[in-house]
């Protein structure tokens, strides 16, 4: 208890010790994607909503290729691209693939064009194997920690007895080898390299650079020790209490819940909410091996479990509880956002497996004190718990690919400001890309006060698509703005804008300009 007590105040001077937001985001871009320049910038410059590290920026001119003369500097929540001279007409595009303080990727492309557009593509996405790689070694780790390390704490701390560890043991056997692959890959990841270059030194190096590294390590210690408590030594049973922290520990240390702000409430919850998973789940299949075979030791042991698991599987509600309200921020994320679907059906099984805990505890290890023939039932009952498990483990593993809703920024809406002598209409497009579009339009006198106007009229055209114009009425809305909501925009390009702004019954104020609509 002391061991866990120290850990937990590492943990919370951890939290004190920063206040990074935990997953970046890109806020701004200068010049603006989907900018249509008479000249080549001299820079292009990505700031996000935190410090981030490069992985990989790449240039894409507008003829297509791939530049490795472009100078990528890095200062904070900066990233800057010195252009190499010469750059050519057309549609460039910057990929970026940069590190948050969680220690995972995020990439995306902006784009800028010199002269006329033209149909450069941004770089494919990453490799599907490489997704599938990451998504296997997340569930093997997941299984060393919890299955693997778990088992073997229960064993030498509540079973008092090695009987039943041939399922610990594999876990374990699958778990260290999938944590190295977790490793490579997550810096292959970085890169945006393809599975092939995991033999090669950058993967690697970078992986260890980031707070995934360590935290991996400690996984890989820890299971190591669990491995080494399986023995007959007589500290055996201290290696698995060290092996057991070292869980939390390793979950602690990165990820999208641990680094979330607060992390001095955010890194002891991860790590308490961690063991106490290892707890639970570690037990179950120790506990199916010994139903197969009962023995008179077998109840009393069932009775020792459920009274410790019910505190333990309190508390994991609750600090499960608090880190979903703290990454979902409102209830509707929930069916809104991939995180919170993945939370949804997490839940679900959640609920499951506390219905057939239940179960075991108030019905079928009752009836074990009277029946022996009651064995079976309560063993499928528990190999029921490990399917929804490792149901759970899988969908955990998909989050690795889902920020979480409170890291969500929300896009800059596109703005174009229109100015005459008589007028000034500001029209805001959000999020300004192809597809549907929310219009703001403020209208206001040349001298920028607002513009009393009965009627309010958006009329847009691309003619280079054949698109003629397409006329809505605006809405007056309680803020004093005229919206024009859900508008279709299907294609990218120079759209045509006109507003007309009825002043009075004999006067109307009719403002046009361009606005450069990005691809999606």
């Amino acid at each position: 208890m002391r061991l866990l007590a120290a850990l937990v105040i590492l943990l919370l001077v951890a939290g004190y010790s920063t206040g990074a937001s935990a997953h970046a985001a890109l806020i701004s871009v200068e010049p603006a994607s989907g900018s249509i320049l008479p000249s080549a910038p001299k820079t292009v410059e990505l700031r996000f909503n935190e410090a981030v590290t490069p992985g990989a920026i790449q240039l894409i001119d507008g003829a297509g290729r791939a530049r490795d003369d472009a100078r990528v500097t890095a200062s904070g929540e900066s990233i800057s691209m010195a252009m190499p001279p010469g750059l050519p007409q057309g549609t460039a595009v910057v990929s970026y693939r940069v590190i948050s303080q969680d220690g995972h990727p995020v990439a995306g492309s902006v784009i800028f064009s010199v002269g006329a557009p033209t149909a450069t593509q941004p770089p494919a996405n990453a490799d599907g194997r490489l997704n599938a790689l990451i998504l296997m070694s997340r569930i093997g780790l997941y299984l060393g920690l919890f299955v693997g390390v778990g088992g073997v704490f229960f064993g030498r701390w509540i079973a008092w007895s090695m009987t039943g560890m041939g399922a610990p043991r594999a876990a374990l056997l699958v778990g260290l080898p999938s944590a190295v692959v977790s490793l490579g890959v997550l810096g292959l990841d970085l890169l945006g390299l393809p599975p092939a270059a995991i033999l090669t030194k950058s993967p690697w190096a970078i992986a260890f650079a980031t707070s995934a590294g360590p935290s991996l390590l400690v996984a890989i210690a820890a299971m190591l020790l669990a491995l080494m408590a399986l023995s007959r030594a007589w500290h055996a049973r201290a290696l698995a209490a060290i092996a057991f922290a070292g869980v939390g520990l390793s979950l602690a240390m990165t990820g999208h819940a641990a680094t979330a702000s607060p992390e001095m409430l955010t890194r002891p919850a991860v790590f308490v909410h961690g063991l106490a998973v290892a707890f639970w789940i570690g037990a179950l299949a120790p506990l199916a091996a010994l139903l197969s075979k009962p023995t008179p030791a077998l109840l009393p042991l069932l009775n020792r479990f459920s009274r410790i698991a019910m505190p333990v599987v309190a508390v994991l509600a609750l600090t499960g509880l608090t880190l979903a309200i703290m990454q979902l921020e409102k209830p509707r994320a929930l069916v809104e956002t991939s995180y919170g679907l993945i939370l949804s059906v997490k839940l679900a099984l959640v609920l499951f497996l506390l219905a057939l805990a239940a179960l075991n505890r108030y019905r079928l290890t009752p009836a074990l004190a009277t029946d022996q023939e009651a064995a079976p039932a309560l063993k499928r009952s528990i190999l029921l718990e490990c399917g929804a498990a490792l149901g759970i483990f899988a969908l955990v593993a998909g989050w690795r690919f889902t920020p979480p809703p409170r890291t969500i920024v929300p896009e800059t809406p596109l703005a174009i400001h229109i100015h005459t002598d008589k007028a000034m209409f500001q029209v805001l497009v959000s999020p300004g890309k192809v597809g549907v579009d929310d219009f703001v339009l403020q209208l206001m006198t040349g001298e920028a006060t607002p513009l009393k106007t009965k009627e309010a009229t958006l009329t847009l055209s691309l003619p280079e698509r054949g698109i003629e114009p397409m006329e809505r009425a605006a809405e007056l809305g309680p803020d004093g703005y005229w919206h024009v909501r859900k508008m279709e925009l299907p294609f990218a390009g120079r759209w045509h804008v006109r507003i007309d702004a009825l002043v009075t019954d004999f006067e109307k104020i009719t403002l046009e300009d361009d606005l450069e609509v990005a691809p999606p």
